[in-house]
């Protein structure tokens, strides 16, 4: 069977209007900015207020990739919420977007992989484009990490921030579109990065609350090292997949995690630091949201350009890993 050639049509993100500062934060754990930027890149945060959902944010980053797709709602096949913060643990926060949005023939699920998630939705929605089975899908990155962060845990609660990025696949030009695609996941890790809580294993209870294990727990020294190992090493390999070398790179969308990892894999892949989008000083690590938010930053700003060769690549929980080479 023929693959019909899939790529992004349009993108769009939104992000909380509140600004959480390293300043702020340190009037409420023991830290400070200078910590914070020298381990982390980052300098300050979005945060959701108490009434905004991750699917309040998902549906205005939605309506704006769609409107730069210029398709309309009923036109979407499906819709895939890349997300570890759903509204709730059913029904899928997909299908709360999907109601909301007005996409009434699509079909819509979540999908959860950590900070990986937005990459493995694309690897998901990709194939049923090529097979034909859908026109359009949609494909939604949103966090609000607000809310199971433990603001009295310094080593986490500096890190994460909330925001949403999407965007809208289709038919695109022969030799354009997503090329290939390398994923991988390593589960002896999942105790690395996890909420113990909440789930069939520790159902919720007034003693998990108490023991505080609803909230993100890290092994940040172990994370760290797997991130320098696969960001780049997983690059390489989907690079390969698509016939180029890190030579044909014209622009890399990394996972914003810290500035250091993404600095280990620009050497890795000898780039240019100009050829890759970093923004997590602004915003910290959005999870899911990051890579998406910075890709519809970066074409908005006209950093990308027609013809531009693309590398997308994160890594998160579970412990999971991918990237995609995508030809804009």
């Amino acid at each position: 069977m023929t693959k019909i050639p899939v790529g992004i049509l349009g993108t769009g993100s939104a992000v909380p209007e509140q600004v959480l500062t390293n300043d702020d934060l340190a009037l409420r754990v023991d830290t400070s900015d200078e910590w914070i930027r020298t381990r982390t890149g980052i300098r300050e945060r979005r945060i959701a207020d108490r009434d905004t959902a991750s699917s309040d944010l998902a549906v205005l980053a939605a309506e704006k990739a769609m409107q730069a797709a210029g398709i309309t709602p009923e036109e979407i096949g499906v819709v895939i919420c890349a997300t570890v913060t759903p509204d709730h643990m059913f029904p899928a926060t997909a299908c709360l977007v999907q109601e909301r949005i007005g996409a009434k023939q699509a079909a819509a699920f979540d999908l959860s992989a950590g900070c990986s998630s937005f990459l493995y939705a694309l690897s998901t929605a990709v194939p049923m484009l090529q097979t034909g089975m859908y026109r359009y899908a949609l494909v939604i990155g949103v966090e609000t990490l607000s809310k199971i962060m433990d603001f009295e845990d310094r080593s986490t609660c500096v890190l994460f921030g909330d925001g949403a990025g999407a965007a809208v696949l289709g038919t695109v030009e022969e030799g354009k579109g997503f090329l290939s695609f390398e994923m991988g996941a390593d589960g002896g890790g999942g105790q690395l990065l996890i909420q113990q809580a909440g789930g069939s294993r520790i159902p919720a209870s007034q003693e998990s609350v108490l023991a505080r294990q609803h909230y993100i727990s890290m092994a940040g020294s172990e994370v760290f090292k797997f991130a320098v190992r696969v960001i780049g090493s997983s690059s390489e390999a989907a690079l390969k997949k698509a016939g180029y070398t890190k030579d044909d790179i014209d622009y890399l969308i990394p996972h914003q995690a810290n500035v250091r990892i993404i600095d280990a894999a620009t050497n890795r892949l000898g780039l240019d630091p100009e050829k890759v989008f970093v923004n997590l000083d602004r915003y910290g690590n959005m999870s899911s949201a990051s890579i998406p938010v910075a890709l519809d930053e970066a074409v908005r700003t006209g950093k990308i350009q027609e013809g531009d060769l693309l590398v997308l690549c994160g890594f998160g929980a579970g412990l999971t890993w991918g990237a995609t080479v995508v030809r804009w």
